[in-house]
């Protein structure tokens, strides 16, 4: 197989995401029936590097719905996901909803009471969770069809795609432009990176949502071990949002400055000061996950529960320790904390996010 046979084919059907691999350089596209709630259907994309890692991504949500990589032995898919195109729609209805290896924005994390303030005008959002806005609102850039702007098919394969959110979506001032690049390196790395501007003044705060599983989708990770590189946690209330006070985690259930069991429950804002975020590591098959990131913080949280509604991929019963979720963001709620980082993106000034999800065998 040849580095440049970016391989993609599509073939979305209602009841089934099929994704049939084809030694094409071409896009080959089926005729597919419209699906409920979406314009067109999705189109599915397949990626894979030298070292037979392999990356897929749907356009519905710019969704990652699988991503394998090879050990010695086995290839091991370590991101929950659907099989279906309707699983994916649907799972925003459950109790919780997952956001599966989805696009989160226009402003992940919660925003108190729904509301803020720009240039001396408040701004209310669409409440999704219970009186506040949850990972951009009702709809945000998790429900919408991305479209595809350019696929680099040789040396570290790429994929880039776009998405226009128009002016009061979800009650956000400023049709903002969004380019998120996917790109499969030669390393191993799940490279993500975001790039928007905006025609007014406009908050902003993007990430990527996978709950990665380093000893396959469908199994458990309180058995890995996790560490956080970060003695800094945002406090936060009942409702989980921030009181605006930064904790020092040395001695506490937060302290993961060295190695320990992935916790049951965690669902929590780390202060970063360097690049390198966290590491997850399994015995069981020694691969490590590393995460590094330009923003300031970093959100984990465990979950993945899809309350016996929904089959995962490959039949898989999510459960609510199934999967952890390395968020890189700005901190949750910081328009309405002026001691938290700047979260406004003024019209004509570039938004920029790197992240970098790098597996090595230890």
């Amino acid at each position: 197989m040849q580095i440049n046979e970016f391989k993609l084919f599509l073939n979305l059907h209602f009841d089934k995401i099929l994704m049939e691999i084809k030694h094409i350089r071409q896009f080959n596209r089926a005729s597919v029936e419209k699906c409920a709630n979406l314009d067109k259907m999705p189109e599915a994309f397949f990626l894979q590097n030298e070292n037979g890692a392999k990356l897929q991504v749907m356009t519905y949500g710019a969704t990652v719905t699988s991503l394998k990589i090879p050990l010695e032995n086995e290839v091991v898919d370590v991101v929950l996901g659907f099989n279906s195109l309707q699983d994916y729609v649907d799972s925003f209805s459950l109790p919780n909803a997952p956001y599966f290896g989805a696009v989160v924005g226009r402003y992940a994390g919660r925003i108190a009471n729904g509301k803020f303030n720009l240039n001396g005008k408040a701004f209310h959002l669409n409440k999704n969770n219970g009186n506040h806005s949850l990972h951009g609102g009702n709809t945000g850039l998790s429900r919408v069809d991305w479209k595809v702007k350019s696929v680099r098919d040789n040396v570290n394969p790429s994929i880039t795609l776009k998405y226009v959110s128009p002016d009061w979506e979800d009650n956000y001032p400023g049709d903002l432009t969004v380019e998120l690049t996917y790109t499969l390196s030669e390393q191993n790395e799940l490279i993500v990176e975001y790039k928007a501007t905006s025609t007014e003044d406009t908050i902003i705060n993007l990430t990527h949502h996978s709950y990665f599983n380093l000893d396959r989708h469908d199994s458990d990770v309180t058995n890995q071990d996790l560490y956080v590189n970060s003695g800094n946690v945002l406090e936060t209330d009942s409702e989980n949002i921030p009181t605006g006070r930064v904790l020092n985690t040395d001695g506490t259930a937060f302290d993961f400055s060295s190695p320990k069991k992935c916790p049951s429950k965690i669902d929590n804002t780390f202060v970063l000061n360097e690049e390198l975020a966290a590491t997850l590591f399994s015995k069981n098959n020694n691969l490590q996950l590393s995460v590094y990131t330009n923003q300031p913080a970093v959100h984990i949280y465990v979950g993945g529960n899809c309350f016996n509604k929904i089959k995962g991929k490959e039949d898989a019963d999510y459960h609510q320790t199934s999967g952890i979720c390395f968020e890189t963001q700005n901190f949750p709620d910081a328009p309405n904390h002026p001691n938290f980082p700047d979260s406004v993106l003024r019209k004509g000034e570039t938004y920029y996010h790197k992240t970098i999800y790098k597996f090595d065998i230890k």
